[in-house]
């Protein structure tokens, strides 16, 4: 809000134009957050553990991952902390879109910290019964949906589909894309919190996705830009720039706690919001079948544990040795940095991947 108090002062200090530019902002929003983590977050993993909101490891799980036991969880609030107070500083509130976003991030993050701290404090290993916090995302995710199917400047665009590579919708889907888009949010929620579970692995993932929609979400948001490109544009999407590069730079001060050897876990406070915002934000800006593409990293671990539920149900067997695959990495004799840091380059990847589908033809 610190954006609608300067601005109008830029008739008497020219230099203060610079706050009309979503590059400006975006930069000093990603900073803001960086340096927001970096200085509060000592401070905030000594009162976690002060609390005893420490992790619980599965007996199942790899040998190395016992160690862990005790460590700080919850730590997403450092994040969810660090970006929204950048972006009450640098966030145009005029944007129907990033007051959504940020109203998601709330819930979600609400959400699991309400099961962070069943788990932590009251020593409730399930948490919050699946079907209860399945039901809390549906509605969540269909509240975001919505906002988009009704918002007027949007409308022409909201249910059409567009697949990479091909510079034209390729279906309108009317009323059904909400459902549509409630599927994407949910999975991705879900997605990233699956993935969570090696130091960095989560929120490396979550940095290169955030940095592809934070691009596109800046064309999508020009129209001249997404003209020349053939994307769909979206009025409100470049402020959303602003909110993903701060999400961004609180990100790269997590993994400064967070790299192994964690000293803090983010937590389903962390990984339910996270997995939210670059859902949402991929409906938004119509990427829902590119953040498929770009959040390969998620998509591998979803299916991974799909996969392993299907076979034991219908052959007794396991395809995997254990899931969500990393862990079954980890067991087959990989060293856990050796498969968090070749996750990353795969995110990477197909981040390059997904970003060469511009201006193809």
């Amino acid at each position: 809000m610190f954006y609608h108090f300067i601005l109008p002062l830029k008739e008497h200090l020219g230099f203060l134009r610079l706050f009309q530019y979503i590059t400006f902002r975006s930069a000093y929003a990603a900073l803001t957050a960086l340096l927001l983590v970096l200085i509060l977050g000592n401070l905030v993993i000594r009162w976690l553990r002060v609390l005893k909101f420490g992790e619980e490891i599965r007996a199942l799980g790899p040998e190395s991952h016992k160690k862990k036991a005790g460590t700080p969880t919850m730590g997403g609030i450092i994040i969810i902390g660090a970006v929204l107070i950048s972006i009450m500083l640098w966030g145009n509130f005029t944007s129907v879109y990033l007051v959504t976003l940020i109203a998601a991030t709330l819930l979600l993050g609400g959400l699991g910290f309400a099961d962070d701290y069943i788990k932590s404090i009251l020593k409730r290993k399930e948490g919050i019964p699946a079907r209860v916090k399945l039901l809390f995302q549906i509605l969540v995710g269909l509240a975001v949906a919505l906002v988009v199917y009704y918002l007027p400047s949007n409308r022409a665009e909201a249910t059409t589909l567009y697949v990479p590579f091909i510079n034209a919708a390729v279906a309108d889907l009317g009323f059904v894309w909400v459902m549509f888009a409630v599927v994407v949010i949910v999975a991705a929620t879900n997605a990233v919190n699956l993935t969570d579970g090696l130091d960095g692995l989560a929120i490396g993932s979550v940095m290169t996705v955030g940095v592809s929609l934070g691009i596109m979400a800046y064309l999508a948001g020009h129209a001249k830009i997404a003209a020349y490109l053939r994307i769909p544009y979206v009025p409100d999407a470049a402020e959303l720039t602003v909110f993903l590069a701060a999400l961004m730079g609180a990100a790269i001060g997590f993994l400064w706690f967070n790299s192994n050897p964690a000293t803090v876990f983010m937590g389903d406070t962390g990984s339910l919001a996270l997995g939210g915002i670059i859902g949402i934000v991929a409906v938004m800006i119509k990427k829902e079948i590119f953040l498929f593409i770009v959040g390969g990293v998620f998509v591998i671990e979803v299916l991974s544990v799909i996969i392993q539920v299907a076979s034991f149900k219908l052959r007794g067997k396991r395809v995997f040795k254990m899931a969500p695959f990393h862990h079954h990495l980890e067991l087959s004799g990989w060293p856990e940095q050796k498969v968090v840091v070749r996750m990353w380059v795969l995110g990477i990847i197909l981040a390059i991947l997904g970003m060469s589908s511009l201006k193809i033809l």
